[in-house]
């Protein structure tokens, strides 16, 4: 085989892998997920949330609340109405005083 051959073989397969390289660094960067992202995932789990108000999905951003444990929170403000302390989490079934202490600092009514 001729030098020149064997030099464009070789510039090729460094080529190819060189692209394959690139190609795989792409597809796991689409991935990861942004900085930007994150920071919005902070802001929403550091936001306070007013437990007369809050929605479904604001209740799940607290800790150790579920689909099961934000529904019963919303079913029971429905039947018995606002709450009047923070404290009164713990009547509904599911909530308590671990849950309650755990998220006090987000929490408002």
């Amino acid at each position: 085989m001729k030098k020149s051959n064997v030099l464009t073989r070789a510039l090729f397969t460094a080529s190819l892998a060189l692209l394959l390289s690139i190609s795989t660094v792409v597809s796991h960067a689409k991935d990861v997920p942004s900085v930007s992202a994150s920071k919005t995932e902070v802001r929403q789990q550091q936001s306070m949330v007013n437990i007369n108000k809050s929605t479904f999905e604001q209740l799940l951003s607290l800790k150790g609340i579920g689909h099961t444990k934000a529904q019963a929170i919303i079913v029971y403000r429905q039947q018995f109405g606002r709450f009047k302390s923070i404290n009164e989490l713990t009547k509904v079934s599911g909530i308590g005083e671990k849950i309650v202490k755990a998220n006090k600092s987000r929490l408002s009514i």
